[in-house]
């Protein structure tokens, strides 16, 4: 399976004949060699026999040699040298000159005794071939008409069978090989036609599969890798010199298991399609993939060559994590509202009536004692419900357009007063002016929670940088819907978080810090989810880890209440 590039297909197609009908130039090509060589054949001939020739018949022969070589030289230079396109008015002069020529050449030797008659034939033949159907009809009538006229009027021999016969072989040829050609040329414009469609499809499918994300392979069926294109060739980190007409199982061994498998069970079991879902190993990143397999039978022996078309799924597995991620947190926000709810106003009631029997006269030291820890963990027990409320409570109230530059400023300020801010903690601010739509209250909360937990899982010895820009087209993950989009980025230089934690991160209740509630990136996720936005981390131990935040720049009809 090969696309030839434009510049392959195009070559040589303005001169490329007809099927079946010689090409223009090539059939000029035999008429000049043609005309030269008969006018110098006959005058070598003359030559040779120059005391029976008369000397007027030999200067004639002389001259009509020489204006065939200059005509046909200057007719090679005007077609072939200089190449300019043959019109109808050439052909016509050449196709009279050539006429005038052969009436010489039958004059001179005699009329309708001698053989040279015939060359009427050639000139009648050639001009149907090259001309329209009435422009040769006008040259056989012109052939006719010249070798009538020199026969009776020049020659002074009376017409008989001979002649007739003459001109009707000159019709005959007209109306044989003009029809002839005519069908041929018809059939030939069909071809050609079929053959410019096939070159545009070609050219088509060249363009897109050059320019779609998704890879294309195509391995024949002995195993050898006999297509790729250029998304397939940056998908897999191959090189295209040193891919193609080589065993795929050898190329892709390390790279994609999965996708040499399912190419060769396509293969073996000659299914019309096959899904499967794969990875691909490359020295920089690993990544999944979709694929999806077709068998053609198209070797000679019956071994089917199988296409395979496979892209990166990892934006869709994202986008498909996040919806499942905002799934279980409304869930879980549903039922802490419900809790803190029922739970808030006992454990008030328990805290009041704990304080009053401590502040009674008879209360003992150890009473007292104990009551102080039973008012003290009802407070944290309330604190807590209270955070479980915030985390249920997270909805978009108040859109107006916001700088988005200036929300980050005035929450990252706020951080650095924070006690776990210690003074190893250093917070570096790259903002371009955005602006957006949004609840200024959500996204501040949403700057403080990612600080914040920068700090705190480092234990303060960090160094955070905050970003804040609009987002290109390229990095938005497909399936994330944004006319605009803003980008905030947090990044720091701690230890990261571990494998374990990572796809958990934005649960609740999900903590790798000792005395954490695990609600501050629940949280997070929840405020972004809300301004249908989208929130994703990095992180490799003792690395950088950045949370990227996408914001649509546009507040989104469900968002702007």
């Amino acid at each position: 399976m090969t696309f030839t590039g434009a510049h392959e297909v195009q070559t040589g197609a303005e001169n490329r004949p007809l099927t079946g009908v010689p090409s223009t130039l090539g059939l000029l090509r035999w008429v000049y060699f043609g005309r030269v060589t008969v006018a110098i054949v006959i005058f070598v001939a003359a030559a040779f026999s120059f005391n029976e020739v008369p000397p007027g018949t030999l200067v004639i022969i002389a001259v009509a040699a020489i204006a065939s070589v200059l005509v046909s030289v200057w007719s090679l230079w005007f077609t072939h040298i200089s190449g300019r396109s043959p019109n109808n008015t050439f052909l016509y002069a050449q196709a009279v000159f050539d006429l005038a020529l052969v009436t010489t050449v039958v004059h001179v030797t005699e009329g309708p005794a001698s053989e040279f008659p015939a060359l009427y034939i050639l000139v009648i033949a050639v001009s149907a071939v090259l001309m329209p159907l009435s422009s040769s009809l006008l040259i056989t009538t012109l052939a006719s008409v010249l070798y009538v006229a020199d026969i009776v009027w020049w020659l002074d021999v009376p017409l008989t069978g001979a002649v007739f016969v003459q001109l009707a072989v000159f019709l005959a040829v007209f109306i044989v090989t003009g029809l002839v050609t005519g069908r041929v040329r018809e059939a030939g414009a069909e071809s050609e036609k079929l053959q410019q469609e096939v070159r545009r499809l070609r050219l088509e499918a060249a363009d897109i599969l050059r320019n779609i994300r998704s890879g294309v392979i195509t391995v024949d069926g002995e195993g050898t890798l006999a297509y790729a294109n250029d998304a397939a060739l940056e998908l897999l980190g191959l090189n295209q010199a040193d891919a193609l007409e080589r065993p795929l199982r050898k190329l892709l061994a390390e790279r994609s298991t999965e996708l040499v498998e399912v190419i060769f069970e396509t293969q073996r079991r000659r299914v019309k399609s096959l899904r499967a879902d794969g990875v691909v190993h490359r020295s920089d990143r690993s990544f999944p993939i979709g694929v999806t397999t077709t068998a053609l039978d198209l070797e000679n022996d019956g071994s089917a060559s199988v296409t395979a078309i496979f892209t990166d799924i990892s934006d869709q597995k994202r986008m498909e994590e996040l919806r499942l991620r905002a799934e279980r947190l409304e869930a879980v926000a549903e039922l802490s509202a419900s809790l803190a709810h029922e739970i808030k106003n006992p454990l008030a009631s328990i805290r009041s009536s704990v304080e009053q029997l401590a502040a009674s006269d008879h209360a003992s030291d150890d009473e007292k004692l104990l009551a102080g820890l039973v008012v003290r963990e009802s407070d944290r027990l309330s604190g807590l419900l209270s955070e479980f409320l915030d985390f249920s409570r997270v909805r978009v109230t108040d859109c107006r357009p916001l700088d988005l530059a200036a929300v980050v400023t005035r929450a990252v300020e706020l951080v650095r007063t924070h006690p776990d801010s210690g003074e190893h903690a250093e917070i570096d601010i790259v903002a371009d002016p955005v602006s957006i739509e949004g609840d200024e209250d959500l996204i501040h909360r949403v700057v403080v929670n990612l600080v914040l937990n920068a700090i705190q899982a480092s234990g303060g010895d960090v160094r955070v940088q905050v970003c804040v820009r609009t987002a290109s087209s390229s990095e938005l993950p497909r399936g994330l819907q944004l006319d605009g989009a803003a980008v905030l980025e947090v990044i720091d230089d701690g230890p990261g978080i571990p494998a374990e934690l990572q796809e958990r991160v934005f649960e609740p209740f999900v903590t790798g810090r000792v005395g954490g509630s695990g609600l501050g990136l629940a949280i997070v996720q929840r405020a972004v989810q809300a301004h249908r936005g989208a929130v994703f981390v990095e992180s490799k131990p003792d690395q950088n880890t950045t949370f990227t935040v996408f914001l649509p720049t546009k507040a989104m009809p469900e968002v702007a209440v």
